[in-house]
């Protein structure tokens, strides 16, 4: 057991989730290597200040590069916006560090390939942070998927949709402009990754890619990035599939669910009910054939270093918990885990895959 400085950009939604993470990961799963919060940046001295005080880091900084550079920070955290990655990635290979980066890896396809061979050339681990299908339910759907359980999977339905934006006379946000900035940018990335890690590589897909809100109070005549988003696809092993995407949708919180159908069964997951799986079987009796709600449990993945309880459940921070044990365990190995950079980099090419067919209105081949 060996202590690891650990050094976060961005103190914010994401930056305050890892830095609790990585406080709590050493008791939750025992890990070989315990976080030490070395360093915090954000983009005022004020504000690195008063996120150090709350998250308990020994220093704070306005500068990452000063972060990156520091011979105490051993690791470093990606938690800033999207067109801020590359840079950072790069400066942390470059003097051997392992980086783990909010989704999405970059925030254009060239900029995750660039992230990628940075990252092949250094030699260092590499994660990128997917934190919803790291879930007990979700991970078991996976289980269930590639040991046959369900049979061949035929069809994928999948959605990301929440309603932070649906109201149009709120005043525009930076959330409101830029491609990156947009639901295909911020939402998609989450429901794509599922899709590759449940069903696998996607083939083909035709996509439609709309903003609601044109309009924004705010906007000054500024083009307004997308409110909404879906293609329909069809994945390497011949599943075809449908994924949905929207900050608009009256009434979603979380909507991210996804429904699986099989030849011998079939799997619905709703991430608004995070610690249920809903399962069927086509071999039940007929008079039994119906979906089971099966509530997860130390019997499932990740559940039991936080709870022994069946039925009681895990919530949103366990997920970057588990995260942080992931990449704690990669570092440890020296070896780099699912989902790497170029699992990364792949979720950002079905994303440009889906705008230049929503551009040109036509099929487009991965």
């Amino acid at each position: 057991m060996r202590e690891i400085g650990i050094g976060i950009i961005g103190g914010g939604y994401m930056g305050k989730a890892h830095s609790v993470a990585m406080s709590a990961v050493g008791a939750v799963f025992n890990t070989r290597l315990r976080p030490r919060l070395e360093m915090i940046c954000a983009t005022t001295d004020t504000s690195a200040e008063g996120y150090r005080k709350a998250y308990g880091f020994a220093r704070a900084t306005s500068d990452w590069r000063h972060l990156v550079a520091d011979p105490k920070i051993e690791a470093v955290v990606i938690a800033s916006p999207q067109e801020t990655h590359r840079a950072i990635a790069e400066a942390a290979f470059a003097l051997g560090k392992p980086v783990f980066c909010e989704k999405p890896l970059g925030a254009t396809l060239e900029d995750s390939r660039a992230m990628v061979a940075a990252a092949q050339t250094s030699g260092c681990v590499n994660m990128v942070g997917f934190n919803y299908i790291r879930t007990p339910a979700s991970q078991f759907a996976r289980e269930l998927v590639v040991s046959g359980e369900i049979g061949a999977v035929t069809w994928f339905r999948g959605e990301h949709t929440e309603d932070f934006d649906a109201d149009g006379t709120k005043p525009a946000s930076w959330r409101n402009f830029g491609a990156a900035n947009g639901t295909m940018g911020d939402l998609a990335p989450h429901m794509i990754n599922a899709a590759l890690a449940l069903i696998g590589p996607i083939a083909r897909l035709s996509a439609d890619i709309g903003t609601v809100f044109a309009n924004r109070p705010g906007a000054k005549g500024r083009e307004v990035n997308d409110d909404i988003g879906q293609f329909m696809c069809r994945f390497g092993n011949g599943a075809m599939g449908h994924l949905s995407f929207s900050r608009v949708a009256t009434g979603r919180k979380m909507g991210y669910a996804y429904e699986i159908t099989g030849t011998k069964g079939a799997i619905r997951f709703d991430q608004e009910d995070q610690n249920a799986l809903w399962l069927y079987r086509a071999d039940d009796p007929e008079g039994l054939r119906g979906f089971r709600k099966i509530l997860t449990g130390p019997e499932h993945p990740d559940y039991l270093p936080f709870c022994q309880g069946p039925g009681h459940g895990t919530g949103y921070q366990d997920q970057i918990i588990i995260e942080a044990r992931d990449f704690l365990q990669a570092i440890d190995t020296k070896t780099t885990i699912w989902p790497s950079f170029h699992d990364g980099m792949e979720v950002n090419r079905v994303i440009a895959a889906a705008h230049a067919s929503a551009l040109a209105g036509v099929w487009v081949d991965l």
